[in-house]
């Protein structure tokens, strides 16, 4: 899946079609904002609008994942509802990296502060502690972060 040929296909057909990105937007129920991304190749459109979104362009599912229309001759080895179970499954785990990403975030910050825990003494020494634990601070935060954004996105 290239998202910019993807993106440049979906303008292709809404212009086909004498949609604006305003007109297409309001029949999927999605910002204009939204329907620019997906033309620019920013991001993929939802699973949950594709089979919408394909309907409006007079498209199938397996010539928006291709990016360009089906060939007459052409020989279909997955149907529509097989291509949707695969998108929605890869976007579920995007979404699942994510929240990874923000658990493994806590965990070093916890490690970072132990380890700042352990350094101490000397002026130098407390200076480096010092600054270990505003790192685990940080990186703890940020993970807290990437977490409420991901599932926010659930």
């Amino acid at each position: 899946m290239n998202q910019i040929v993807i993106g440049k296909f979906i303008a292709q057909k809404r212009k086909e079609q004498n949609l604006t990105q305003e007109q297409l937007a309001e029949r999927l129920g999605v910002s204009n904002k939204t329907v620019s991304k997906w033309e620019t190749g920013k991001c993929m459109p939802d699973y949950a609008v594709v089979k919408s979104l394909c309907e409006e362009l007079r498209i199938t599912v397996a010539e928006l994942m291709d990016g360009k229309e089906a060939e007459e001759k052409s020989v279909q080895t997955c149907n529509d509802e097989q291509i949707m179970e695969l998108l929605r499954r890869t976007q579920e785990l995007e979404k699942q990296k994510k929240l990874l990403y923000g658990i493994m975030l806590i965990v070093m910050g916890i490690a970072l502060l132990a380890l700042s825990h352990t350094i101490g003494g000397s002026d130098m020494k407390d200076f480096v502690s010092g600054v270990i634990l505003g790192l685990s601070i940080g990186e703890m935060l940020v993970g807290i972060y990437v977490i409420g954004r991901g599932l926010a996105e659930i």
